[in-house]
């Protein structure tokens, strides 16, 4: 039988968490390896198994500070301070994280941990939406006179906005045609806002209900328009994703990747 690969879930009460948790458990070639939630956590002590809906797996919810035990790969979901938290206790071991928000001195300070081992950020872990930032890049390239706008829809519990996946949309149009994205983004538009400039890129984020993830990137010519989008219809992909990304990282060396780099593009 072929050996399991020992895998850790950071923030592992939170939806996301549970996902992941439920499909290590249903796999064959994973095994959950320790559970962590925040401190505060009501289900710190729980069962992740029971918690995930799934039978028993004698493995208790615990804080960051008991440390990964024999897990070889970390899948974060957790917020910001949660994966800051974490990073002491990772050692060498192999990081897969989604956390999004974070600002640029916990952007370097996460990113510092390819320094010790393979380190592995997505703002987004679904394969459609890895393939549609490559086609936003190629369009935005070919189509350079064309404008970009990018509309993303969440859920109402969702924190930050735009979301990481809408910026990372903004960035791969941005970066094609050589734009630092900071200096041409424009966020929703509000009053007599003039004419449109051509070097810009807007974003626009809706909050409602119960939305998984919606993600639109319009380009826009004077006579035609092409506009590239991505639904996606549980929270299930971006578990599954992300443990696409953990069986691909599990021995590789130190440095930081990407999704691009588990699928090939």
């Amino acid at each position: 039988m072929t050996e399991r690969l020992p895998v850790a879930v950071l923030g592992a009460s939170g939806r996301m968490g549970q996902r992941v948790v439920q499909q290590i458990l249903d796999s064959d070639d994973l095994a959950l390896a320790c559970a962590v939630c925040r401190a505060d956590s009501n289900s710190l002590g729980a069962d992740a198994g029971l918690l995930a809906g799934r039978a028993k797996a004698g493995v208790p919810l615990t804080t960051v500070d008991a440390g990964f035990g024999d897990a070889r790969v970390v899948v974060d979901f957790s917020l910001p301070g949660g994966t800051l938290a974490a990073l002491p206790y990772l050692g060498r071991r192999a990081l897969v994280t989604g956390t999004t928000g974070l600002d640029a001195a916990q952007l370097a300070a996460l990113h510092t941990q390819a320094d010790a081992g393979p380190l592995l950020h997505a703002a987004n872990f679904s394969t459609g939406v890895n393939v549609l930032l490559a086609l936003v890049r190629a369009a935005s390239r070919a189509l350079s006179d064309f404008d970009v706008e990018v509309v993303e829809a969440h859920h109402t519990r969702k924190v930050d906005a735009p979301s990481g996946t809408a910026l990372a949309l903004a960035r791969a149009a941005a970066e094609a045609r050589g734009w630092d994205l900071e200096a041409v983004r424009r966020d929703g538009r509000v009053g007599h806002t003039g004419a449109r400039p051509a070097r810009e890129i807007g974003l626009h984020a809706l909050r409602a209900g119960g939305i998984t993830g919606h993600h639109e990137v319009w380009l826009g010519g004077p006579s035609e328009q092409i506009q590239l989008v991505h639904t996606a219809a549980s929270r299930d992909v971006f578990a599954e994703g992300a443990l696409r990304a953990t069986r691909w990282i599990a021995g590789r060396p130190p440095g930081l990747y990407g999704m691009s780099d588990v699928l090939g593009l």
